[in-house]
């Protein structure tokens, strides 16, 4: 079990994509594990009270609702990351607050200046639609040319179209039998200087422990707002391709 903490700020955009979630500076409390997952037909169903998928007299069912309500109550908000087989990650966000007589809240550290831009070309693989869809407006809007598909093969087709790839921006955990290391090594054959941002609801921890990443990635978690992630998208093309991750193939023996 990992446990991480961190303050963040959830910006506009952030909260216009997610009507019960109001703006501001938050921390973030996250707790993953690396065990059998949650299937898609019982992950929409984990708030809601009594229902559990343990034995009848195992268990109440009341646990998740009841951490739900306490973030509601608080004027937060909880999100679920998980896969069958690999693990669920929990983010509770509960806004930052100070109590009466301890004086002002220490300030937010706000990245200072405009969001940077650029024109280079970016492929964005993420299967979430919502996600996939903010940061394709976002990048466009900050001037680069994006390519957006949902997994894997799709990434690989989409090659055939451009002549060069500055950055592959990957989902950690994709559907269709490829994961983003997979589609990062894939990518590299096609175009060898192409940089690579990981992104993942999953705490880099537990998807490093998995052996899914290398230490030392590039990496943003999700959610992200504009921000953070054209800052990000900008250091990593700024980097040198030396020092980016290395995308191998994984090793699937054993």
């Amino acid at each position: 079990l990992t446990i991480e903490t961190a303050n963040v700020n959830l910006d506009d955009d952030y909260a216009a994509r997610n009507p019960d979630v109001a703006p501001g500076p938050h921390a973030m409390i996250s707790l993953s594990d690396s065990g059998t997952g949650i299937a898609p037909e019982v992950l929409e169903r984990v708030f809601e009270p009594f229902f559990t998928t343990k034995p009848q007299g195992h268990g109440t069912g009341l646990g998740l609702s009841m951490a739900y309500g306490f973030a509601k109550q608080s004027g937060g908000h909880i999100r679920i990351y998980s896969e069958v087989g690999q693990g669920t990650t929990v983010k509770l966000y509960l806004p930052r607050t100070v109590a009466a007589g301890l004086g002002s809240p220490e300030p937010q550290l706000a990245p200072t200046g405009a969001p940077p831009r650029g024109s280079e070309t970016i492929l964005v693989v993420e299967d979430d639609s919502d996600v996939a869809e903010f940061t394709t407006a976002a990048l466009e809007s900050l001037g680069y040319r994006v390519l957006q598909v949902s997994d894997g093969p799709s990434a690989l087709r989409s090659l055939q179209k451009i002549s060069h790839l500055d950055l592959l921006l990957t989902d950690v955990v994709l559907p269709s039998g490829m994961n983003g290391r997979e589609v990062a090594g894939k990518v590299r054959e096609v175009f060898p200087h192409t940089k690579v941002l990981f992104i993942s609801g999953y705490a880099e921890s537990i998807v490093v422990h998995q052996g899914r990443l290398e230490t030392g990635v590039n990496f943003l978690p999700k959610p992200f707002a504009k921000d953070a992630l054209a800052r990000k998208v900008r250091a990593s093309l700024d980097a040198p391709v030396a020092t980016q991750m290395d995308v191998q193939q994984p090793d699937r023996s054993g």
